[in-house]
């Protein structure tokens, strides 16, 4: 049996394959049991013509954004809404299949009733086939594949219902369904808490490196230098020949500029235009690094784009970015997108103000709304408590060390967690496609 079917957590542990198999003929499954067979999700699990017009406040409502492909829960907790478009019901049983991208191949067994978005199928079981087996099936990461490999357009990437629902899929015997279900509740709720498990070491270990970060910034270093008050409530007592100011009086803010969608997607242009999402491309988790946008000195003329040295400080401005609290600098020449601001250090060093505005949380900043922002006034009036500069370089250093080590052990951690959703997928791949017999023996 392959490694692949070895769990990380028990490395001797084996799985059985059947004795007889035959080819299925459906791309996605391969070969099967000789006593399986395979049949189009339409005639096992056909569509209900149910459809409301209006929903009162007293019907569930799932979105496309409540569920998820890997575990098939709820991702969020879904309140009674009112809807005036058409929308198709549900029952305990069934499964929801989302058809359009970002949310594609998202399944969720249903436990209840109530109603969906359109970009939602369901399907409902007529008994032929278990509705967990069918859950699994097509949360198989084969199955996801076969789907993606069907998809149209370009700019949200969707699946045809009548593609989905003419794909095969395979129907072993009612107690083998049962069985094959149960071994994957059983297995998959193990992984699944392990999984947990390692996610709250990254939150705790994420908390640990904000608190050395804060620590640090209003602290500093030396556990016995003299103390006086800032004279600021949050902030408390601060090293006494610390200097309490503002942000303005250490360096300049300023918000970007309007990108228009006629001058995006140049990507060989001399000056890299970053947007609020490339704070999260890989490779700019400190330093921004890559760019999916250029523009030239004479576009950015044309925009009154302003172009940003190296070492600005960078963070969201507006919206739901904002309460990410990410903060990132320049590698070099750059500008940005109206929905950021920067932050130019002049009477500072450029990593401390890095790692001093990390430690600000913005939705403390932000006006109330339903959109959150802050705006340049009031950054630029932020208390600032300052250290000689001297010392600025040793508190950022120090940070840059302790943090370096708390982010390889989350590293680490990410890593372990990807293995185990890898390997999550895979046992139920072979699972639902009968490569593994999980009636062999008693697991």
């Amino acid at each position: 049996m392959s490694e692949a079917l070895v769990s990380p957590q028990a490395k001797r542990r084996r799985f059985h394959p059947y004795p007889k198999y035959k080819d299925s003929g459906v791309e996605w499954v391969g070969k099967i049991p000789s006593q399986w067979i395979t049949k189009r999700i339409k005639y096992v699990a056909p569509t209900p013509n149910e459809r409301v017009y209006y929903l009162n406040s007293e019907r569930t409502y799932l979105g496309l954004e409540h569920i998820e492909s890997e575990t098939g829960r709820l991702l969020s907790e879904s309140t009674p809404q009112e809807v005036e478009s058409t929308a198709s019901l549900f029952k305990p049983g069934d499964v929801l299949f989302g058809k359009l991208r970002p949310y594609l191949a998202k399944v969720l067994l249903c436990d209840c009733s109530g109603a969906c978005s359109t970009e939602l199928l369901v399907l409902r079981s007529n008994g032929e086939i278990y509705p967990n087996n069918l859950s699994y099936q097509l949360r198989s990461r084969a199955f996801i594949r076969w789907v993606d490999s069907m998809t149209y357009g370009t700019k949200m990437p969707r699946a045809n219902p009548e593609q989905v629902m003419n794909t095969c899929i395979v129907i072993a015997s009612p107690d083998e369904q049962r069985s094959i279900a149960a071994f994957l509740d059983r297995e998959t709720a193990k992984i699944d808490a392990l999984i947990e498990k390692k996610e709250r070491l990254i939150e705790l270990l994420r908390k640990k490196r904000t608190a050395l970060i804060t620590q640090s910034v209003t602290k500093g270093l030396d556990p016995i230098v003299p103390m006086k008050d800032s004279g600021i409530e949050w902030l408390g007592a601060i090293p006494a020949h610390w200097d309490v100011t503002t942000l303005k009086r250490i360096g300049n803010l300023m918000a970007g500029a309007g990108f228009p969608n006629e001058e995006q997607g140049f990507l060989s242009e001399e000056i890299p235009f970053f947007k609020v999402g490339d704070m999260g491309i890989t490779g700019n988790e400190r330093g921004m690094v890559e760019s999916v946008n250029t523009i030239s000195r004479t576009t950015a003329k044309k925009l009154n784009a302003f172009i940003f040295p190296a070492k600005t400080i960078v963070f969201a401005k507006v919206g739901a970015a904002l309460l990410l609290n990410r903060r990132r600098i320049l590698t070099g020449l750059s500008c940005m997108d109206n929905n950021m601001m920067g932050f130019m250090p002049t009477s500072c060093d450029p990593i401390w103000a890095l790692h001093w505005l990390s430690g600000i949380d913005m939705s403390e900043l932000a006006n109330p709304g339903a959109v959150p922002s802050v705006n340049e006034g009031d950054m630029r009036d932020t208390p600032v408590v300052l250290p000689p500069i001297n010392e600025q370089r040793a508190i950022a250093a120090f940070i840059d060390r302790e943090t370096a080590k708390i982010d390889a052990l989350v590293t680490k951690i990410q890593e372990a967690i990807n293995r185990l959703k890898e390997y999550r997928t895979t046992l139920i791949s072979a699972a639902v496609t009968g490569k593994i017999d999980v009636q062999a023996e008693n697991y």
